[in-house]
């Protein structure tokens, strides 16, 4: 089974934090989407016969912005072109302020299944701060309005680590978010990314970043909250109700293979169980258009992944996730992949990082806050 990710880069205003790539000039979007459908129509001579497609995510950029008309038209190349799976899990990223209950009426109807809301924060003032353009009560209502389009499955994302936020503040974002009820809710760290607005404001010390202690205080406080309120934490930032993973984000998580459209998008495709090829779009709508006119791919990088290579993103991934399934790895690898660094695993049994149950190892909540550095000690 595959994925298909397909980037929308318009937004009607660009947050300070955001380093994804979009444009607020919607001036060239008929010229994309013309261009997005040649990508997908060449992409599909490629890959279509290989594999079936669960999921289809849309993500930006403000994906929301376009109509239900335009998506209507995307769907039916991709279903023409591409084998879809019977019940592909369908998401559609959306800003709370640009849609309401006829639009999401229109987008159930089009083909998406699942809805993905960035909330961000319930408090007005931390709005204001990221730049996001609707209010606390136009995401509640978004919410509402999914459920009565038919919506079963919503997310919510929240950031947490804002500068200044307390305790008590996150832990009501926490609780407003779970009033509404959604099946998911993603929960990230504000990271002060290069060349952003929030990167300048933070050199110029207009912004100082939350502590890295309270940080993780607050992160603990998510991962608590949630887990009370019947979410299983899948990911390092996610949260689901039982049954209602992201499947597309655990495709990711468990080197499924998936194939990027759009400018910026990224792809990846295994040529044998332990290697593949990774490869990314141009980071320019103006030069993406051009090239696909010309008959040209739109990429610009790409890497082979080397069995070592491949070992190491297991690792990584697995960890970020639900866990290393050794089971999976030991025919590929060895017998004990891991004979070497025991005497590392006991000591962060003993630290409380991780767990070992079966043939599964899995980060503790813990374990959870330091990923990163956990998977550094055991990648090769």
């Amino acid at each position: 089974m595959a994925s298909l990710y397909l980037h929308i880069p318009f937004c009607e205003h660009k947050c300070i934090y955001c380093d994804f790539y979009s444009i607020e000039n919607m001036s060239s979007m008929d010229h994309f989407l013309s261009a997005l459908k040649l990508e997908i129509v060449r992409r599909a001579e490629m890959f279509s016969s290989q594999e079936t497609i669960e999921t289809i995510f849309f993500g930006g950029g403000t994906p929301s912005l376009l109509s239900a008309q335009q998506f209507e038209k995307i769907f039916s190349l991709i279903h023409k072109h591409f084998r879809i799976q019977t019940d592909a899990e369908i998401t559609c990223e959306s800003n709370p302020g640009t849609v309401e209950l006829n639009k999401l009426n229109e987008f159930h109807t089009v083909g998406f299944n699942r809805i993905s809301f960035g909330i961000q924060s319930f408090h007005e003032d931390d709005l204001k701060f990221l730049t996001r353009i609707h209010s606390a009560e136009e995401a509640e209502r978004a919410v509402e309005s999914a459920y009565h389009a038919g919506f079963d499955n919503v997310s919510c994302d929240l950031i947490f680590a804002l500068p200044n936020q307390t305790p008590s503040r996150w832990k009501e974002n926490l609780r407003r978010a779970i009033a509404l009820q959604p099946k998911h809710i993603s929960a990230y760290a504000l990271i002060v990314e290069d060349q952003t607005p929030l990167a300048t404001m933070v050199k110029n010390k207009l912004v100082t970043p939350m502590p890295d202690e309270e940080d993780a205080e607050l992160y603990e406080m998510t991962i608590d909250t949630l887990r009370s309120n019947g979410y299983e934490q899948y990911e390092v930032s996610n949260f689901a109700k039982p049954g209602f993973y992201s499947r597309h984000n655990f495709n990711y998580w468990n080197h499924a293979n998936y194939i990027g459209l759009g400018p910026s998008a990224h792809s990846f495709w295994k040529d044998s169980p332990t290697t593949g090829k990774r490869w990314w779009n141009v980071r320019s709508i103006q030069s993406y258009c051009e090239m696909l006119d010309r008959g040209d791919y739109p990429v610009v990088g790409g890497e082979e992944i080397d069995s070592d290579k491949f070992f190491n993103e297991e690792i990584f991934l697995g960890l970020r996730s639900k866990g290393i399934d050794l089971k999976k790895l030991y025919p590929l690898y060895g017998e004990d992949v891991f004979s070497m660094r025991q005497a590392m695993f006991l000591e962060m049994e003993q630290e409380g990082l991780l767990f070992r149950q079966n043939n599964i190892i899995s980060l503790t909540s813990k374990g959870y806050a330091v990923c990163d550095e956990v998977a550094a000690k055991l990648i090769f």
